[in-house]
């Protein structure tokens, strides 16, 4: 029996590259997926235009609209509600939503964050590799909890460092491998292979005590 396509709402903050890999996915037949909203908390983000070039709703939900972060949680809350999707997927989204959000989509919200973590939470990841002079580096697919960059990993692929890698450079082949991971773990959400059960992640029926590494 086919199944229908996966709902998604997507955030984004700004060129929305990973956004274009889940859409140029679908669009290629590897995504079982209807796009319903792309949102973003800054109304410049290339990332809007890339959606209403593929037709999808895009809403700019600037902070300073609001009189306060709760407010303004509340109001993207009500956004991705509305939106009926099934799945929310940040996509270089640079805020951190408030915990009533993050709970209302729990289990159905995935995040993007380049280390393999729980090395490297925050930013300037690529940075403090770097300087750290680690010899492999990469990206992780994770699931959204109220814990910063501390949600179950689902997907991570790593990198080499290169004796001459500069931050942009490394951030490069990183960003290079979340393009082919991140629809790889949508797709997953799409079929049903991984699902949120019993308060953590399950892929192909067993729990994922481990994340997956390529």
């Amino acid at each position: 029996m086919n199944r229908a396509p996966l709902g998604i709402a997507v955030l984004v903050s700004g060129h929305g590259s990973n956004l274009q890999a889940l859409l140029d996915a679908a669009a290629a037949g590897r995504l079982n997926a209807e796009f319903r909203l792309v949102a973003s908390d800054r109304p410049d983000a290339r990332g809007l235009a890339r959606a209403r070039d593929a037709g999808i709703r895009a809403v700019a939900i600037p902070p300073s609209d609001y009189p306060d972060r709760a407010a303004w949680n509340a109001a993207l809350e009500a956004l991705l509600r509305e939106s009926g999707a099934d799945l929310v997927v940040l996509a270089g989204f640079m805020r951190v939503l408030g915990a009533s959000l993050v709970a209302a989509w729990a289990g159905r919200m995935l995040n993007v964050h380049p280390s393999l973590l729980p090395l490297y939470r925050g930013l300037h990841t690529h940075r403090r590799a770097l300087k750290d002079r680690q010899p492999v580096h990469g990206t992780s697919i994770h699931f959204v909890t109220e814990e910063l960059d501390g949600g179950p990993v689902i997907l991570q692929a790593q990198v080499a460092v290169r004796p001459d890698d500069t931050e942009e450079s490394l951030a490069q082949r990183v960003q290079a491998r979340e393009h082919e991971i991140y629809p790889q773990v949508v797709e997953w959400m799409a079929s049903g292979r991984l699902e949120w059960r019993d308060g953590g992640p399950w892929l192909d029926g067993r729990p994922l005590d481990a994340p997956r590494r390529v």
